[in-house]
């Protein structure tokens, strides 16, 4: 296997997905845990946004330090799988690695550029409820839309068809 190389900015803010291997839907099942492990990283780093669906989470994140990014990811992960039990089907290579078998090894990560790059990026975190379920983003409650409402940055009926559209644009997952 390769060694794969992450680009590195200082003072950026990151756009991450993390999904469950094989797509199997404990997140939101587990949503304390999971929770409990976010809470932990957000005492040493900024977490700006987040989206938890039941197989994946998207997050915008603010690490203090750029080369801290891989460590905070793996918290988060270790910090929800620590609390659940280990699953039957662990292959050999999850054994020898000693992986329980919850997460993808690896995990989708996007330097933001700009402003713009930015509200895309947001937009995209609280589309995710209507992309996967139907569920208008005010209605989810596994996301941090309506936080974002309650300061004044979304509308609480936001996303149009226009937005929509402009949003499908971006296949980040």
């Amino acid at each position: 296997m390769s060694n794969y190389l992450r680009y590195f900015v200082p003072n950026a803010t990151v756009f991450v997905t993390m999904v469950t291997q094989n797509r199997n839907p404990i997140l939101i099942k587990n949503i304390k845990i999971l929770r409990n492990s976010l809470k932990s990283v957000k005492q040493q780093y900024e977490i700006i946004a987040g989206c938890i669906m039941p197989d994946h989470i998207h997050i915008l994140i603010k690490p203090d330090n750029m080369n801290d990014l891989p460590k905070v990811i793996t918290s988060i992960k270790y910090g929800f799988s620590k609390h659940l039990p280990k699953s039957e089907d662990l292959s050999e290579s999850n054994i020898k690695r000693k992986e329980k078998g919850i997460w993808q090894r690896r995990y989708y990560d996007h330097i933001i550029r700009d402003e713009n790059d930015l509200h895309k990026h947001l937009d995209y975190i609280h589309y995710n409820s209507y992309k996967h379920y139907n569920i208008a983003p005010k209605d989810w409650e596994y996301s941090s839309f309506n936080w974002f409402v309650q300061e004044g940055l979304y509308e609480k009926d936001w996303l149009n068809v226009g937005d929509k559209y402009n949003i499908l644009d971006m296949n980040i997952e």
